[in-house]
Order: structure tokens, then C-alpha cells, then sequence
């Protein structure tokens, strides 16, 4: 008996010796010499911008297109985005790929913001790619999770939903701080930033013209007006230096699909062939392009096929029943050296161009916002929308608006100087996310015909609805947004549509 008592003690002293020393050496036996422990923002960068601008050029396929007349998705069926009919379903997609992302965009700025590693080059653009998708998220859906969002891990699963106003004026100060960081920042190392190779200065003026789109974007509320306006002059006239903005195309947002590993366009692995060539193209997009002998129809073809007839579109609203033949849409593959697929495309992962600044300080001039005179902006947008995609088209932009006789006129009234605008805006941010549907929203241009077609009253939607799970998710939250914004329905206005 004694010796099997002794037996178990010495088996239990053995076993705490041994867990003892397991413990002690854990952490060294199982660290790699070789690598950090920690994730770093070099490694974090590259794949959030990479799903972000995936989430954005799937959904800008067959949501934007379809409400804003680029494409045609030909069926009498229900839910046909470009009927205005809205599935409640909508509104999950990017929800989740978006805010997924903001966790990786928020923990790139936590970790450089380590007081012993100190990063304000990452800093900074973490700082602009959040302002930037939580403008896409509260420009979709209206009042959204911000203050409280992405805590998780601090076990917040139910966030409340801030009000736009006070979205929007967190997202300025994020690109305020940005600008201001960026400023004293050095590079990032270029392997790990497929936007600008690691440049801060350019990050620093991608910050600052995304900062004059969000200003336009709410420059028509009345309780906020004076203030964009007021900031707007101040970073476009009084302190340029203090707010540097694109000067070029090359200055352009743009993640460039090279085709090579993780630059591979998501509509090789997201679209099949067959799904990428089922819409046709809606005779809205493609007329204005015919009217002007465009050279993006005629020389890039921007990846378009023609069947008996040439360039000629689908309406957009035919009434059911009544659908037209099919004669252009976006080809998948091309056997064609000249001719360009949009599958391949390496300008499709855009965020933000060179051009849509141009046309956005064109409408600041001509409502006497800004000095310079609204002709040279809206000029500089003409010529650079096209040199974006062609950067060897050499005819000079005055020749080029004569023959598609869309010349600048000062005298005409306001609001056909926005139409002109808003028009050759509406190519500029073509598959830019849903900025065409945004834009449209806010200003009402460029003006779409109306088809017998139109579901919803023939009235564009102003907003997708919240994912139905958020219902069940965060049932309090949910309902205090409803009571404060408005009925969860794509009619209901977000703060910044409303008079």
C-alpha cells in the first residue's frame, strides 16, 4: 500500500517538473527567430485596399450600373436593380466586407501608433482609408456604426449607429489629422502599398481631394453649407500648400491589377464569363459616347462588343414585356491585341481620379465658390477623363469639344453648367463604386430618362436597406437609428439628402 502511495507522489512530482519546464520554455521553443510575433502594417495594408477595391468593383457591377444606366440586366423577373426594385438583401454584401475591412485599417493605425515604434506614414493612411469607407458606408445606408464600431474585441458586439452629421464630422477630422501627420511623415516601404508604392505625398493628396469630395458631398445641407463652402475655399485658395491635392493623373488613387498574385482583378475569380456578358449596355451610357465620337468607345471600345447594328444600348425601365434585342455589352475575353477587356483591366480598381477632382472644382467654380475661373477645371476634366484611359490621345481638348459640341458656356444658367459638369463627371467615375449613384443623389444629374418600366414610383432610391441580421444582432441600436432617421426603406432620405 505504502509503496503504491509513493509511487503516485513521486508521478505527481514528476509531472509538475516537467510542466514546470514546458512553461518556462513555451514561449521560447515556440517563437520563430525569424519572424515578428506582432503583425505588422506592412502586412495589413496590402490585402485590405486589395478587398476593399473587390467588395467595391463587384457590387458597383451589379448594383451602381444597374440603377445609373450603364447596364441593362434583361429580365422581367423580380428584384431587377435596374427597375428600381431593391431586395432587402442588398444591403449585407458590403456591409460586412466593409466594415471587415476597417478592422484591418484600425489596427494598422493602433499598432503604428506604438510609442516605441512610432509609424506616421501609416498613421496617415490609415487614417484617410477609414474616412473613405466609412463614407461609402454612411452614404449607402444613412446613419451607421462609427464612434463604436469595430470593438469586438473589446467584447462591444452591439454598437450604436451614429447620426450622418456627426459621421461626417469625425471623417473630416480623420482627414484633418491625416494631412496634418502625413506632413512630417516618411515613406512606407513600397511592397507593402499597391496604391502609390509607399509615397506619403501622394496618400497626403489623395487625403485632401477625397476631403473636397465629402465637403460637396454635404454642401447643399443648409445647417453645414457655409462651413464647406468656407473650407473649400480655404484648401482650394487661402492655404493651398497647407492642403497639396492631385496635380495629375499619375497622382491618381488607383490600385492597378497587374495580373501577377494577389493584383489579380477580382472579376477573373468573382464573375464568370457568362454573368460578365448577360447585361447589355444601357443606350444612356452608350449614346452620349457615340454623340461625341468618343475616343473611349472608339479607340479604347472599353471592352464592348456590338451585334447587328453597332453601338447601340438597351432603355433602361422598358416595360416588361417589351424587351428590346440585345446589340452591345462588355466582352469577357478579347483576341484583339488594341482592344482591352474590362475583366483584365488594371485602371478598374479606381478609388479616386485626377479627373473627378477636376469636374468637382468646376462645380465649386461655377457656383462662385473658388477663384479660378469654372472653364479651365471643367476643360482640365474633359481632357484628363480621357487621357486617364488613353495617356496617348494628343488632340488638343478645345478640338475635341467642338466636334462633340459640348464647349463650356459661362452664360448658360446654373443649372445647366451641372448638367454639362455632372455628364462628363458621370464617365469620369465610371465602376468608382457607387460615386455615380451618390452623385446622382445629391445633385440630380446627370438627368436619366425614365422608362414605363420603373418600379418604386419612378423614384431613384435614396439608400439600401440595413442587413436584416443587424435586426436580431443589435435589435436596440437598430431601432434608435430607425426612430431617428426614418423607416428602414430605400425611400427613407439620408441627413444630407434632406432639405
Amino acid at each position: 500500500m505504502k509503496r503504491n502511495i509513493y509511487k503516485i507522489i513521486g508521478a505527481v512530482i514528476l509531472f509538475a517538473v516537467i510542466q514546470s519546464s514546458c512553461k518556462k520554455d513555451f514561449e521560447k521553443t515556440n517563437t520563430d527567430p525569424n519572424t515578428s510575433p506582432t503583425v505588422q502594417p506592412k502586412q495589413l495594408l496590402a490585402p485590405a485596399l486589395v478587398n476593399t477595391l473587390a467588395t467595391n468593383m463587384l457590387r458597383s457591377r451589379t448594383f451602381n450600373n444597374e440603377l445609373m444606366q450603364v447596364t441593362v440586366n434583361q429580365s422581367d423577373s423580380e428584384g431587377q436593380v435596374f427597375r428600381y426594385d431593391i431586395k432587402n438583401t442588398w444591403g449585407d454584401y458590403t456591409w460586412n466586407n466593409w466594415y471587415l475591412q476597417l478592422t484591418n485599417f484600425k489596427s494598422i493605425y493602433t499598432i503604428a501608433s506604438d510609442p516605441l515604434t512610432v509609424d506616421k506614414g501609416y498613421q496617415g493612411i490609415s487614417l484617410i482609408c477609414q474616412a473613405w469607407i466609412y463614407s461609402m458606408l454612411t452614404d449607402t445606408y444613412g446613419d451607421v456604426p462609427y464612434s463604436q464600431s469595430n470593438q469586438g474585441r473589446n467584447e462591444n458586439f452591439t454598437p450604436a449607429f451614429d447620426k450622418q452629421k456627426d459621421i461626417y464630422q469625425g471623417i473630416f477630422k480623420q482627414l484633418e489629422d491625416a494631412n496634418t501627420v502625413l506632413s512630417t511623415a516618411v515613406n512606407v516601404p513600397g511592397a507593402s502599398d499597391p496604391i502609390f508604392q509607399g509615397n506619403v505625398g501622394l496618400w497626403r493628396k489623395f487625403g485632401n481631394s477625397l476631403y473636397l469630395r465629402l465637403l460637396m458631398r454635404i454642401s447643399g445641407k443648409t445647417e453645414v453649407a457655409a462651413d464647406c463652402i468656407a473650407k473649400i475655399k480655404d484648401i482650394v485658395d487661402n492655404n493651398a500648400s497647407t492642403y497639396p491635392i492631385m496635380a495629375s493623373n499619375t497622382e491618381s488613387a488607383v490600385l492597378k491589377w497587374t495580373g501577377s498574385g494577389y493584383l489579380t482583378s477580382p472579376f477573373i475569380a468573382g464573375v464568370r464569363a457568362q454573368d460578365w456578358t448577360a447585361p447589355s449596355l444601357c443606350s444612356f451610357f452608350i449614346d452620349n459616347l457615340t454623340k461625341w465620337a468618343d475616343p473611349r468607345l472608339y479607340q479604347l471600345s472599353w471592352s464592348i462588343a456590338t451585334n447587328n447594328g453597332g453601338y447601340v444600348g438597351v432603355p433602361s425601365g422598358y416595360a416588361p414585356g417589351n424587351a428590346p434585342v440585345k446589340k452591345s455589352y462588355f466582352i469577357s475575353t478579347s483576341t484583339t491585341a488594341t482592344v482591352k477587356t474590362l475583366m483584365t483591366e488594371p485602371l478598374m480598381g479606381n478609388i479616386m481620379n485626377y479627373a473627378e477632382l477636376q469636374f468637382l472644382l468646376a462645380e465649386a467654380a461655377a457656383k462662385g465658390w473658388i477663384s479660378t475661373p469654372a472653364k479651365t477645371y471643367y476643360d482640365s476634366g474633359v481632357i484628363n477623363a480621357i487621357t486617364f484611359w488613353l495617356p496617348n490621345y494628343m488632340v488638343p481638348v478645345a478640338d475635341y469639344e467642338k466636334t462633340a459640341d459640348i464647349e463650356w458656356d459661362d452664360s448658360l444658367p446654373l443649372d445647366q453648367k451641372m448638367e454639362m459638369i455632372h455628364v462628363q463627371k458621370y464617365y469620369t467615375i465610371f465602376w468608382t463604386d457607387f460615386e455615380q449613384w451618390f452623385e446622382y443623389r445629391r445633385t440630380g444629374h446627370p438627368i436619366l430618362p425614365k422608362g414605363a418600366g420603373l418600379l418604386n414610383g419612378g423614384v431613384m432610391p435614396a439608400r439600401i436597406t440595413y442587413p436584416v441580421y443587424v435586426q436580431s444582432a443589435n435589435p436596440t441600436n437598430y431601432k434608435t437609428a430607425v426612430a431617428s432617421q426614418g423607416a428602414d426603406l430605400i425611400n427613407t432620405q439620408v441627413w444630407w439628402q434632406k432639405p
